[in-house]
């Protein structure tokens, strides 16, 4: 900055002599000239031999002083960046066609600058002023407008170029800095490439496996879709058969019940054939004394059968429910041979189902015709015969020969207990 009370002499001088080279160095012509136009700033050429130099080199970039100097016919061509450098500052210490020409250039890219140091009256406010905005980050407009200001001194213009040329060599040690960090980021640079190359192939043999990876899950996705049309078209199939079987014969399913329950029944074939032959031998004592007569005659009697003889049943009555119309006489003659009393009841064909439910009551044992009676009748004569604790024979086949092989297979059991065949095997299950 200019000189102030208490600086050391010796930059008192440095700053005297400047100032005396300055005006040493002013043309006095081009002074008076700015003078008769009126002007109060300062030019390019009027500055010390020190300015030009760093005006040319902060304020300007070297290709567009080419630019301008070639616009002033200054043969430049061959010369190094340095020579011209020298050639240009040279022209720009003297009032030449290329000074103007910076000077025009300067004025018009720094007019805002040029604008503010206006409003700035004395040295002090433009010192000032500069100690503010020189640490900018676009001080070269502030460090122009400060140079031509009309109050900008000697001392001034001195200080100002010092600290300018001391920031040029921070500037160029920051710049060299710059450029090992730039070259420490280039080789950064080149290995992170490197490695992005090789993540780039791994991500791209990832991508292709897991297309694969998918193409393999589409296909098994499209077979499972596949099976599971074919598996739903062969169930409506089937079910459409079914259907049309069921359409075709009403009664298939109160027959697949009935012979769903006569193998449950079958099951318990030979443990309940036991059971109920040793409860039978100790349910019925030996027979009573001649003489005795009625009700508990005939009982001893019939209780008096050797087991292998089947069910007594005479003196009895037999309630025959179902049954086809041709062999109902063959059941008639059958039990009558027997000595018991036949009854008779279509299990709700064409007979009356009110007249079940007296007949059932009024019988000693019942016999049940499961092909031919209705799927109500069935369960009626199964209840009342399991709450009354009658035998009740369940024959499958409408022939003489199936009868027979109920009435002597069948022991007489115990209360509660059921007596059903089908086919060729004896059931007898407790419910």
């Amino acid at each position: 900055m200019f000189k102030k009370p208490g600086q050391a002499d010796a930059l008192g001088d440095l700053a005297a002599r400047y100032a005396a080279q300055a005006v040493d160095g002013a043309t006095p012509a081009a002074d008076d000239a700015d003078r008769a136009r009126g002007s109060a700033r300062r030019k390019l050429w009027t500055l010390g031999n020190h300015a030009a130099c760093p005006v040319t080199g902060v304020c300007l970039r070297l290709p567009e002083l080419q630019k301008l100097a070639r616009k002033a016919d200054l043969p430049l061509d061959g010369c190094s960046e340095y020579e011209m450098h020298i050639a240009l500052v040279s022209e720009c210490r003297r009032r030449t066609p290329l000074a103007e020409m910076v000077q025009r250039e300067l004025d018009s890219r720094y007019e805002l600058f040029i604008g503010q140091s206006l409003r700035l009256k004395t040295t002090e406010a433009l010192a000032k002023w500069w100690d503010r905005s020189c640490m900018g980050m676009d001080w070269a407009g502030v460090f122009w407008a400060v140079l031509t200001h009309s109050r900008c001194t000697p001392e001034l213009e001195f200080a100002v170029l010092g600290q300018v040329h001391m920031l040029q060599h921070q500037v160029g040690m920051a710049a060299r800095v710059d450029q090992t960090r730039l070259q420490t980021l280039v080789q950064e640079n080149h290995q992170l490439g490197d490695e992005l190359i090789h993540a780039q192939q791994r991500l791209q043999t990832m991508g292709q496996e897991q297309v694969l990876r998918k193409e393999r899950h589409q296909a098994a996705l499209m077979h499972l879709r596949a099976e599971l049309i074919r598996a739903q078209t062969e169930r409506a199939q089937a079910l459409a058969e079914l259907e049309a079987l069921k359409q075709q014969t009403p009664e298939l399913p109160q027959r697949q019940r009935l012979l769903d329950d006569n193998r449950q029944l079958a099951e318990h074939n030979q443990q309940l054939r036991r059971a109920l032959n040793l409860a039978t031998q100790a349910a019925w004592p030996a027979p009573a004394t001649p003489g005795a007569s009625g009700p508990t005659e005939k009982a001893a009697d019939a209780r008096a059968l050797p087991p292998d003889e089947g069910l007594p049943i005479h003196d009895r009555s037999v309630l025959c429910v179902g049954g086809r119309t041709r062999v109902i006489p063959i059941y008639r003659e059958l039990i009558e041979d027997k000595g018991a009393r036949f009854l008779h009841h279509d299990g709700g064909e064409e007979d009356n189902a009110g007249q079940l439910g007296p007949l059932l009551q009024s019988a000693d044992v019942v016999i049940c015709q499961v092909g031919c009676i209705s799927h109500n009748a069935y369960w009626r004569v199964k209840e009342h015969c399991k709450r009354h604790g009658k035998p009740c024979l369940f024959v499958e086949t409408p022939s003489r020969s199936a009868l027979e092989r109920v009435l002597g297979g069948c022991r007489e059991p115990a209360p509660a207990a059921l007596c059903e065949v089908g086919g060729d095997a004896l059931v007898d299950k407790a419910r």
